[in-house]
């Protein structure tokens, strides 16, 4: 039951954030046509600007529990990985206790009464003529650091699932970083046998 309830945490996480990773085709689309126009044309555009940190920022806000969910947040590995699966779950857990949570929650309170000020403002930006609109950017503040939450929520789960049953519950496998794909090989390849000879 509580398996089946962080994946679909981690599901909803996974939607989410390759729903917004599309957000680097269009960031970079655009930043190749100002290039373009820039450069060959000599007519840059009023809107590149915005659109570069407006695609950039909801990429950054809306894939945040994604990247949670995949484990890919910064953490000290030098020293984790050396660490018993138990240890882990039990450091994991005091940090997501006394430093996520406060920070996200804060997050969440804050960034919603400035998403909602932006909103009932209809707020544009005053860095460029285009006047682009933000309060869109502004109020997926709060609602990341929802979503960040909630991910947070499924991680203190599979920590304790992981303390309870000494080995970490299954994350969703749709990506893999590269440096795991050659450690997984070695490790298939000195099993066999066939890495001796290397």
């Amino acid at each position: 039951m509580i398996n089946r309830l962080i994946l679909q945490v981690d599901r909803l996480s996974k939607a989410v954030g390759q729903a917004f990773a599309w957000c680097i085709v269009i960031l970079t689309l655009g930043t190749v046509y100002e290039v373009f126009v820039r450069y060959a044309l000599g007519d840059p555009t009023s809107w590149a600007f915005d659109l570069s940190y407006l695609m950039y920022g909801a990429l950054f806000y809306m894939a945040g529990a994604y990247t949670l969910a995949r484990g890919g947040h910064v953490r000290a590995d030098m020293f984790y990985r050396k660490w018993s699966t138990r240890t882990q779950a039990i450091v994991e857990l005091i940090l997501y206790v006394l430093f996520f949570f406060p920070g996200i929650l804060a997050l969440v309170y804050a960034g919603s009464g400035y998403g909602l000020e932006s909103l009932r403002l209809r707020e544009v930006s005053v860095n460029s003529p285009a006047g682009m609109p933000i309060w869109p950017l502004k109020m997926m503040i709060p609602v990341g650091a929802a979503l960040l939450a909630l991910q947070g929520a499924a991680e203190v789960l599979r920590c304790l699932v992981c303390l309870k049953e000494g080995d970490w519950p299954a994350r969703l496998h749709d990506v893999e970083e590269l440096e795991s794909q050659i450690i997984s090989q070695h490790a298939a390849e000195v099993g066999d046998g066939t890495g001796a000879a290397r």
